[in-house]
């Protein structure tokens, strides 16, 4: 386990806000990743740690509806080692 991520994080949430914080400000919007990784994201947008937002793409008149999917500062502060606590709604 990475030391710098407090365990309460499993792996593939770690692993899933890792790949988001790769992908820089644009995000990620690729079906594999948001496939793989819809239960971790789901948690790691209701607790602050990453944004979804819905998109309309294109490829020449092809239009379709994704989800664009950022990390969040309290996602990055997360990876580097800072106190990673769970939010829930009461």
């Amino acid at each position: 386990m990475d030391a710098n991520v407090s365990p309460l994080m499993s792996r593939k949430k770690r692993r899933a806000l890792e790949l988001l914080a790769a992908s820089g400000a644009s995000g990620r919007a690729d079906s594999f990743f948001l496939t793989r990784f819809t239960a971790e994201l789901l948690d790691l947008v209701r607790e602050g740690l990453a944004t979804a937002r819905p998109e309309s793409l294109g490829l020449g008149c092809l239009k379709f509806e994704a989800v664009r999917a950022r990390i969040t500062d309290a996602g990055r502060a997360a990876l580097e080692g800072q106190v990673y606590s769970r939010v829930t709604s009461g």
